[in-house]
Order: C-alpha cells, then sequence, then structure tokens
C-alpha cells in the first residue's frame, strides 16, 4: 500500500497508509426505517469573483451532480441550509436560484427535497411585523418550487425580539399560513453565534418549553422539527414531548448514530450536514437499520463519528469548509473554493487530519487521487516534507 506523510498539529510530520477504496453499493431508493436528508454545500465557480462580501458565483453543474450523488445513496436534500453557506456567503439572489435548481432536479429524479426558508433578504427589519412579511415572502418562494418548508432561523429575530412573545407572534403567524406541514428549524449558537437566546432566553431549559408550546399549539402544521444544540441528552428529552406525529430530525453531528438509532421506543430521523460528508458510510448503516440489523448499523456508523466530530470542531460554523474539502478529495468537485472564500476558514494541519480520518473510515473512492490533490495543496502553501 502507499503511504504518505501529512503534516501534524505540532509541526512535525506522520505518515499514514492509504486503504484500499470500499465498493459502497448505491441506496437510490429513500429508507424505509428513517427519513434522512443532508444538508448540501455549494461549490463555486473558480473563476468567480467569490472573496469575502462579493455575491456568490456558483459552478452549478458541480453543485448539481453533488446533490445527485446523495440521492444516489438514498438521501433527501436540505437545500440552502448553514451548510450552503447561508448567512455567510451565499446571498439571496444565488440562494434562489439553487432552491430552483435543486427542487427541478428532485422532481425530475423524483427525490425528496426541503428548503430554508428566512429574513437574510432584507438588510434591515426594525419590527416583528416586517419579520414576520420577510419570513412569508420566502416561504411562498419556497412553496413555489414545490420543495418543502425548513423555517430557518432569523439573526433578525434574535437581534429584536424582546421577549418569547415576540418569537410566538412571528411564528404562530407564519405557521397558519403555511400550504404544507414545515420543518421548524432550531440552530444553536455553536453553529451562529448571533443566535444566542433563541427563543426568548439563554437558558435552555426555559427557551424548550417556549419552543414547545409552539409545535403543540400548532402541529398539524409541522412535520417535524431540526434541533441543532449538540446535546444528545437534550435532544432525547425534547423528542419525548413531541406531539404525536411530530419527528424529530437531528442536528447533531457528534451523536446522530445513537439518536438515529433510538432507545427501542423513539428514535430521531436526520437532516445533517454530516450526511453529506459520509454519505456512502450512513447509507450502509441505514440500510442495515431498514433490514433490523443494529449490529450492523452499529459498524457502519462507528468510523464515521470521528471524522464528522473533527470536521464539526470549535468554531462549529467552519465546518463548511471541511465538507467542501472533503467533496474535493472524493472527486466530487474539481477545486477548493468556496464562495466568501471561506477555504482559508480551516488550518493546514486540521484539513490534514480530515484527511487521515477520511482515509481511516474508507470514504475516499479513489486514494491516489486524494493523495495528488492533497499535495498540491500542501505544495501551493509552501508545506513540503
Amino acid at each position: 500500500m502507499s503511504t504518505l506523510a501529512l503534516p501534524a498539529g505540532d509541526g512535525g510530520w506522520r505518515t499514514v497508509e492509504l486503504h484500499e477504496p470500499r465498493a459502497w453499493e448505491e441506496h437510490p431508493q429513500p429508507y424505509r426505517s428513517r427519513i434522512a436528508f443532508a444538508a448540501a454545500h455549494v461549490v463555486a465557480d473558480p473563476l468567480g469573483d467569490n472573496v469575502p462580501g462579493a455575491p456568490a458565483v456558483l459552478d452549478w453543474d458541480a453543485t448539481l451532480q453533488f446533490r445527485r450523488h446523495l440521492f444516489r445513496y438514498g438521501f433527501g436534500v436540505a437545500e440552502a441550509m448553514d451548510t450552503a453557506q447561508r448567512n455567510m456567503g451565499l446571498d439571496w439572489t444565488a440562494v434562489q436560484e439553487l432552491v430552483q435548481r435543486s427542487a427541478a432536479q428532485a422532481s425530475e429524479l423524483g427525490a425528496r427535497i426541503a428548503a430554508g426558508a428566512g429574513t437574510d433578504h432584507r438588510e434591515e427589519l426594525s419590527t416583528v411585523a416586517g419579520i414576520t412579511d420577510a419570513y412569508l415572502e420566502q416561504v411562498a418562494f419556497v412553496e413555489s418550487t414545490g420543495a418543502q418548508v425548513i423555517l430557518m432561523a432569523s439573526r433578525h429575530l434574535a437581534r429584536l425580539a424582546a421577549s418569547a412573545d415576540d418569537y410566538l407572534r412571528v411564528y404562530d403567524t407564519l405557521l397558519t399560513q403555511v400550504r404544507e406541514p414545515v420543518i421548524l428549524h432550531w440552530l444553536g449558537e455553536a453553529f451562529d453565534p448571533q443566535l444566542q437566546g433563541y427563543w426568548g432566553s439563554r437558558d435552555v431549559t426555559v427557551a424548550t418549553k417556549t419552543f414547545l408550546d409552539l409545535v403543540h399549539a400548532h402541529a398539524g402544521a409541522v412535520d417535524g422539527v431540526k434541533v441543532s444544540l449538540l446535546s444528545a441528552e437534550h435532544e432525547i428529552g425534547l423528542r419525548a414531548q413531541l406531539p404525536e406525529g411530530v419527528r424529530l430530525y437531528t442536528g447533531d453531528d457528534f451523536h446522530y448514530p445513537e439518536l438515529i438509532r433510538g432507545d427501542g421506543t423513539r428514535h430521531s430521523d436526520a437532516l445533517l450536514g454530516a450526511l453529506a460528508a459520509v454519505a456512502p458510510a450512513a447509507s450502509a448503516a441505514l440500510t442495515a437499520l431498514d433490514a433490523g440489523d443494529l449490529n450492523r448499523y452499529d459498524v457502519e456508523m462507528a468510523p464515521t463519528v470521528a471524522l464528522s466530530r473533527h470536521i464539526f470542531s470549535a468554531p462549529t460554523f467552519y465546518y463548511k469548509t471541511g465538507i467542501a474539502f472533503m467533496a474535493w478529495l472524493t472527486g466530487q468537485q474539481p477545486g477548493f473554493t468556496m464562495v466568501g472564500g471561506l477555504q482559508s476558514a480551516r488550518s493546514i494541519p486540521h484539513l490534514s487530519t480530515l484527511f487521515a480520518l477520511a482515509n481511516d473510515a474508507r470514504l475516499l473512492p479513489d486514494p491516489d487521487l486524494a493523495a495528488h490533490r492533497l499535495g498540491l495543496w500542501l505544495a501551493s502553501a509552501g508545506v513540503m516534507p
């Protein structure tokens, strides 16, 4: 087997052995036992002016090809979410084209798609009513494409709300006007520091009560809730209190295997950025779960955990860089560039470790290509053993 020298965080080098690629079996149909959405990233056009603050310019062929890759492994796509650099470089004009193109492709392929609706198309909002109107504009757009609506957390609302009542006022209006049941998203401050204190309190217990009051009041309009607080204990407690028929889509990229597996009584479904990075392995695990083979599920999921926890390590909101780097290593996109110049958001040792963990999980379909690309990237940065 080939070996490769990787830079380590202490300034030294370590040698890794490249593993033989695994022939992962595709699974183009949805899973029977769980609903699983992969939150997909976007591929930047390397010739576009994708510098910080500039409008996003996407490589549409590669962006849509990546979504077809996810569909082939049985996943629905959660579109235009934080994984796609929403609020971190992906502007509203690009969001609209992305959702339209992706929803049309999903319809053509008979695949499931949901897309984020928020308030980020408006720069300044000064009233709760204005926030509600902004939300409704995006909800109407997402509904027009045929995608399921994901009600994303709003930075405007987090800044402006004086109490939990302001959150309830906004969401009460939204949930009485949506056409079809939505996914309600609670994104924690680890993913976006500007959302601290969402639902009206920094005390998670208090915020959870407000959240549950809302869901119980509008259970018929809520397909499920996506919770991204990176706390398995909180998620387990929350899903036990949801109304019957309302799903919990885990957004916990640290503890997803056990949350999806469940405790024999309740389980979580999934809406995860991690699934975009580990799609073939997660597919093998969910296929085993469909067959009732819990041991095989555990075996298939286990190697993905270290990789996911590394990608989502603090500062967690820069995990998008790792997702894009992984897609480049695996041949899912032609280059390692990102909108907003976000390819610079993780260090060389961090991304080198990502390579090693992906190799350990046998998620590099062409190890020689991955090693070649890593070598080019390291050399361009002036890093050579």
